[in-house]
């Protein structure tokens, strides 16, 4: 299967993304999901074989198994016949939104960034936790940590009052009760398959209605961290994610800078695996979009 990197379609191009393309179709929008990776806030040359496919398989996934705890922007994956094949099983048709400009982020457990900020000051995101904690750790309750929604370069971590500022009080205690919910959802869920969702990253908007819908993309590889259950069990990180990526360029000589450095082969190829063998154990499928 071809790897897509770019697409080019007879549509007004709404947003290129880091990894989507958002195209308006009619009165709708069609997200195309493409095999592009970004790292460090950096896109890379080299595209990820069938990432686009999982990543937007998985969300319609989610956003099916979530409608009971919150309405989203999904309407179907089935597209016109008069667009190209290789959008097929990479795409799909949601509902127009404006975006919540807040990227909302639950940590179940305690790695990456958080236990960095964690070894310094015994909190997260300005969220006191107690101490004895080490990288893995599962959180007496999920903790809710904010940052603004970085058009170009990094997120910001912020307090939840900074994000009361910014979009209301209202509009914040809502949008962190929902996430929470999801994120239970999710790691209820992703446990009983073998895998362990240790934080995951959601956005909202408002629908045409005013209502606060769930959008983007819902608890892939891309937006969590998901660990294999029993390497867990016995104490081992391994990363069925974007983790694996990001550990083989810190242990690289790249400044993190663009442009990015060639990535190789291997490390491709077992990126591709990762993404496919959490569709497999997520969904019990393999991937299919015949």
């Amino acid at each position: 299967m071809d790897v897509i990197t770019e697409t080019n379609l007879p549509l007004l191009l709404v947003k290129k993304g880091k990894v989507r393309d958002t195209y308006r179709l009619d009165n709708k929008l069609l997200m195309v999901s493409t095999d592009r990776l970004s790292a460090f806030d950096v896109v890379f040359r080299e595209g990820i074989p069938k990432k686009g496919i999982v990543l937007n398989m998985l969300s319609a996934f989610w956003f099916e198994k979530t409608k009971g705890i919150m309405d989203n922007h999904f309407i179907t994956i089935n597209l016109p016949q008069n667009l190209p094949a290789y959008l097929k099983g990479r795409s799909m048709i949601v509902k127009h939104a404006t975006p919540i400009k807040l990227e909302c982020v639950v940590r179940g457990y305690l790695t990456g960034s958080g236990w960095k900020e964690y070894q310094r000051s015994g909190s997260v995101c300005g969220i006191k936790l107690r101490p004895g904690l080490h990288d893995g750790s599962e959180l007496d309750e999920p903790i809710f940590t904010p940052s603004t929604k970085a058009e170009e370069g990094h997120d910001i971590n912020i307090s939840m009052s900074e994000a009361k500022r910014i979009v209301g009080e209202e509009t914040s205690d809502y949008i962190m009760k929902k996430s929470i919910e999801l994120y239970e959802f999710g790691r209820d869920f992703a446990l009983r398959k073998g895998l362990v969702l240790a934080d995951t990253k959601f956005e909202f908007g408002y629908d045409e209605n005013g209502r606060i819908i769930l959008i983007d993309e819902a608890m892939t590889p891309d937006s969590s961290r998901y660990w294999l259950k029993e390497e867990y069990d016995k104490g081992r990180l391994l990363s069925l994610d974007k983790q694996f990526v990001r550990d083989y360029l810190e242990k690289s000589n790249w400044n993190k800078q663009p442009p990015p450095p060639p990535l190789p082969a291997d490390v491709i190829e077992k990126t591709s695996e990762r993404y496919l063998r959490t569709y497999k154990m997520l969904t019990g499928k393999e991937l299919n979009v015949s």
